[in-house]
């Protein structure tokens, strides 16, 4: 009887137990499974950012490739800006002396720029043509001059004076018209202005002797 009566205990402790041992090993699969999904995951985030982070280097590298290719195309204009910057300089220091007649006779340099314009020109009779300022200057005799330095070469040499102002230097046609050499000062300036150009940026070192920087004309 007394071992009948315990029956029931024991079997409710024998469930329990089971239980206990079930829940236990429930417990233990769902931390192990927890544990190596932790661990998945972490393993997943490390990929993830070990990739976006070769990426990033990658992008960097590109970028960087990127501004070093340009680096000396930006030195090179930099340097070309600064050469132009330069010559300019000299061409408007050049402008100055010119319109300042410094370091020059003007009256020899009228002469000489109508004689060199009379021998690019074809025919025996040509038309001088100064401003009022120097007709004033110069006088009646520049005719006779300019004759005297072309020589043979000229049959009569005019000087007419132009009725607005003008620039200093002269504008030479033949007897017809039909030929035309503007020797003014600043516009022989920009005529030669390429060569003479060239030829400054040779002597300072700008340029080596053989380039092809600026042009005769």
């Amino acid at each position: 009887m007394t071992t009948n009566a315990q029956a029931p205990e024991l079997l409710r402790q024998e469930i329990l137990a089971a239980a206990r041992r079930e829940g236990e090993a429930i417990i233990r699969r769902a931390q192990e499974e927890a544990s190596a999904m932790l661990a998945q995951a972490a393993a997943e985030a490390s990929r993830v950012r070990q990739e976006r982070l070769n990426q990033a280097q990658a992008e960097a590298a590109r970028r960087a490739e990127l501004i070093l290719a340009t680096v000396p195309v930006e030195v090179q204009a930099l340097r070309a800006a600064q050469v132009e910057a330069l010559l300019e300089s000299v061409r408007d220091a050049v402008r100055q002396r010119l319109l300042a007649r410094e370091g020059f006779s003007y009256r020899q340099a009228i002469i000489t720029l109508a004689a060199e314009a009379i021998g690019r020109m074809t025919g025996r009779a040509f038309v001088v043509q100064v401003s009022r300022a120097d007709w004033t200057e110069l006088g009646d005799s520049l005719a006779v001059e300019i004759q005297r330095s072309v020589g043979a070469t000229s049959e009569g040499i005019t000087v007419s004076v132009e009725t607005a102002g003008g620039e200093d230097g002269v504008i030479v046609r033949d007897a017809t018209g039909h030929q035309v050499w503007d020797n003014r000062l600043l516009a022989r300036l920009d005529r030669l202005w390429p060569e003479l150009r060239r030829q400054v940026a040779v002597q300072l070192g700008l340029v080596a002797t053989g380039s092809q920087e600026g042009h005769r004309v």
